[in-house]
């Protein structure tokens, strides 16, 4: 749950956002510019946050009163190295912050933090991973806590989807590639399994409020509904314009998360009774325009 620390939105001077070439990190400092905030964008060409000693270099950037973004990462975490290698980075991001004159820290973690559950998932459900990336996640973030001093708000998201994605994700991402590229979308399954899919705009959105009321403690970033992956594959077949196949395929595993991974999303509501997601058809046809 958030607890917002100012009773009236007020920007920031500066915020300064690690990872700031990704999906996400992009995605927050379009939006605080579009408010005319000063933004600091740290990609790893200026800090290599896995380098030795790279907590100097960070530290040396940093401004009191900055506010502080978290999004550099590599993710998805699939193997020992990428978990090793994303450790180094919180590790740097803790020792920097921790000792560093900024006011407010902002996490960007995942839903990969809790426990598979029938039940929609709210902040106060179980965290226990079931994957390196969810572990990798879960320890950044206990990191972060044991070393900062400052006010820090934790925010963990569903799917995310929209233009500019260099993972190529399964779902919202890879479909709207595939169809544009005349090829077959190809589903895991029958596409049966039904997520909380967001768009990465939200995300940004929900960081600036974050940001502005200098908020703590842990949010869900969700839609509170869920669609199948062949409800989306048929969605943006019919808005590609041309005839896009469809087809299923032998699964080589268990469906992730038993298949179906709703939320909760009162506490969202609670925290910013104004914020509306953007609904999936629409975020649909925004990424194929």
């Amino acid at each position: 749950m958030l607890k917002h620390f100012v009773a009236e939105a007020t920007k920031p001077g500066r915020v300064v956002v690690a990872g700031a070439a990704g999906f996400v990190g992009r995605a927050v400092a379009d939006r605080l510019e579009r408010d005319g905030i000063e933004v600091l964008r740290l990609t790893r060409r200026d800090v290599d946050l896995a380098d030795t000693g790279a907590e100097t270099k960070l530290a040396s950037v940093l401004r009191a009163g900055d506010a502080f973004v978290a999004a550099a990462a590599r993710a998805p975490c699939k193997n020992p190295d990428m978990l090793v290698e994303n450790m180094l980075i919180a590790r740097t991001l803790a020792k920097a912050l921790g000792s560093s004159p900024v006011s407010h820290v902002v996490n960007i973690s995942s839903d990969a933090v809790y426990a598979d559950s029938r039940e929609p998932l709210t902040e106060m459900s179980c965290a226990s991973p079931e994957s390196l990336h969810g572990a990798m996640h879960l320890a950044r973030e206990a990191m972060l806590r044991s070393e900062l001093r400052q006010p820090l708000a934790v925010l963990r998201p569903s799917l995310l989807y929209g233009t500019g994605d260099p993972h190529n994700g399964y779902g919202p991402n890879r479909f709207r590639r595939l169809a544009a590229g005349g090829q077959p979308i190809v589903l895991f399954g029958e596409g049966e399994e039904r997520r909380d899919h967001v768009h990465v705009d939200d995300l940004g959105e929900l960081v600036a409020r974050v940001l502005y009321r200098k908020s703590t403690g842990v949010l869900n970033v969700a839609t509170g509904q869920v669609h199948s992956f062949r409800e989306i594959a048929e969605q943006i077949a019919a808005l590609a314009g041309r005839e896009v196949q469809i087809r299923g395929s032998a699964r080589q595993g268990p469906m992730p998360h038993n298949g179906f991974r709703p939320f909760d999303v009162t506490a969202c509501h609670q925290a910013f009774p104004d914020f509306r997601y953007t609904p999936l058809a629409e975020g649909l046809r925004r990424i194929l325009s």
